[in-house]
């Protein structure tokens, strides 16, 4: 069981909800786990994806209350640490995989870069080669197993 990490904005696009939601039914139908900050937008269609195919998914909220979390989360995790919790997010996935999304996206992805975690972008930032840039959750997915195996550990 792999664990990804999906990074997004707390509000989006239909677009970008869409791809979001597919991308979380992807990761559910392979039998991964889910983790995301547990909030809207990107976040809650990649958990509402997983949960319509009866995936496990993870919140790492940045307030103070479990009620914040969004309704297909199972697990909240309340850290009162607001952006700071992007930390957690990365530390806690073995791949993070970004949709769209903005400045707290690129945080994440410049958190994860700076650990050595594989971060795949679909319509992101594009700011640096180390980042696999995708144009489908389809095209996302097919890479995560072959990025996990070439990563260092830490």
């Amino acid at each position: 069981m792999v664990k990804i990490g999906i990074i997004g904005a707390g509000t989006c696009s239909k677009e970008v909800y869409q791809t979001a939601e597919k991308l979380g039914r992807l990761i559910a139908e392979r039998g991964d786990t889910l983790i995301c900050g547990g909030l809207g937008g990107v976040m809650e269609a990649a958990a509402k994806g997983a949960k319509s195919k009866d995936g496990t998914t993870i919140g790492i909220l940045p307030g103070l209350s479990a009620e914040d979390a969004n309704p297909f989360i199972d697990i909240p995790i309340v850290t009162g640490l607001s952006h700071a919790r992007n930390v957690i997010i990365v530390r806690s996935s073995d791949i993070l995989i970004a949709v769209a999304g903005k400045y707290g996206t690129l945080s994440e992805i410049a958190i994860a870069l700076k650990l050595g975690k594989p971060v795949i972008g679909i319509c992101s930032w594009n700011i640096s080669k180390d980042i696999f840039q995708t144009q489908s959750p389809e095209e996302a997915i097919n890479l995560v197993d072959k990025l996990i195996q070439r990563r260092s550990p830490l």
